[in-house]
């Protein structure tokens, strides 16, 4: 069984009296401890897919039909407490754009360690500020900050992209997750930083048999962290396989269109 699945998953939105269905019977499956991909240009339904899963669709969104399972429950028919009790804990998100995630008054070792605390509480761990922050410092180092303690000290504006990236990172493995859903890490950094984003963020989960969802529209993001991908086109799930036949042989045109948009770095491209 899955660590998440999701099954024949339909959503629509409401806006200005009219009803516009955006997910058409969306199914995936996320087993623990591998990586996989949902990848589709942008407006192809994959941002509304994930925050289906995490329960923040915005108000005018409505789920019309399908499940959504996480370790063989249904996130849709739980209650309310109980969904709130896993994300953040069991299933955690690695946002995009950190200058949006992070509170710009707030020093890292303040933002982290509140999370923390409220992690702790949802989870009844009983643990006191100075634990807390030794958990801030140890996670950090595991995302390979050089100076854990200065890091922790700063204020977002004082790190550089990449830092802040990694402290996004750091803010999803705080409370151990099992799923760690990364929605387009490091698009905003530059070719090489995102490279080593996305090299860490692997192993990280590599390391720690943690299942991820890599949400992205650059396939060649895909065929550096994941083993198996979904390919999203207009709400629907249009192809999906193992990431190295889908580069190989494409079903798709839609698909071909992605794999034609990846950068090459030989012959004539790399000049």
């Amino acid at each position: 069984m899955s660590l998440l699945s999701v099954e024949d998953l339909r959503a629509s939105f409401t806006t200005y009296g009219r009803t516009s269905e955006v997910l058409k019977g969306v199914s995936l499956a996320v087993p623990a401890a591998r990586q996989v991909a949902l990848v589709g240009e942008s407006g192809s339904g994959k941002s509304v897919t994930m925050k289906a899963i995490m329960g923040l669709l915005p108000g005018a969104a409505r789920i019309d039909a399908g499940r959504i399972l996480f370790d063989g429950d249904d996130l849709l028919t739980m209650r309310e407490r109980d969904r709130l009790r896993l994300r953040g804990t069991a299933m955690s998100m690695v946002f995009q754009d950190p200058m949006s995630s992070l509170n710009p008054v707030w020093t890292i070792a303040d933002q982290l360690t509140t999370i923390l605390k409220y992690a702790d509480r949802r989870l009844g761990r009983d643990r006191d500020r100075k634990g807390r922050m030794a958990r801030v410092l140890e996670v950090l180092a595991q995302v390979r900050m050089r100076d854990p303690e200065r890091v922790a000290a700063s204020y977002p504006v004082q790190l550089s992209g990449g830092m802040r990236q990694r402290v996004l990172i750091a803010m999803a493995l705080l409370s151990e997750p099992r799923l760690l859903i990364a929605d387009e890490p490091g698009t905003a950094l530059d070719v090489t930083t995102q490279a080593q984003i996305l090299k860490l963020l692997k192993d990280l989960v590599t390391e720690r048999h943690l299942a991820l969802l890599m949400i992205t529209h650059n396939l060649g993001v895909v065929r550096e962290t994941c083993s198996y991908t979904y390919v999203m086109h207009r709400g629907e799930i249009v192809e999906e396989g193992a990431t190295g036949a889908i580069f190989a042989d494409p079903q798709r045109d839609y698909t071909r269109e992605l794999i034609a948009a990846v950068p090459r770095l030989t012959g004539r491209d790399a000049a």
